[in-house]
């Protein structure tokens, strides 16, 4: 969820199975969020979705470093609303 000063946004959710690892998702999703923020000034909301998605990535993988690259990230946020992991 992400508010822009008029209005909020939530973002979708994935169903991750199974998780592999938890450790650094929300680091990921930190991460995720500054570099959506920064890439898309005018749309948080769209920076939420690449936020998301990285997290949800980085799930799929073990250990504590987002090894998924951005366009991973923006096929995973842009594509199948069923937020079905594939990797």
């Amino acid at each position: 969820l992400i508010y822009n000063g008029e209005e909020f946004y939530e973002s979708k959710r994935y169903d991750i199975n199974p998780i592999i690892d938890r450790v650094g998702g929300g680091d990921s999703f930190s991460g995720g969020l500054i570099h959506g923020l920064l890439t898309y000034p005018q749309d948080q909301g769209k920076a939420l979705e690449f936020a998301v998605a990285a997290s949800a990535l980085k799930h799929t993988i073990p250990g504590d470093f987002n090894m998924v690259s951005a366009e991973e990230v923006e096929a995973l946020a842009g594509g199948d609303a069923s937020g079905r992991v594939q990797r």
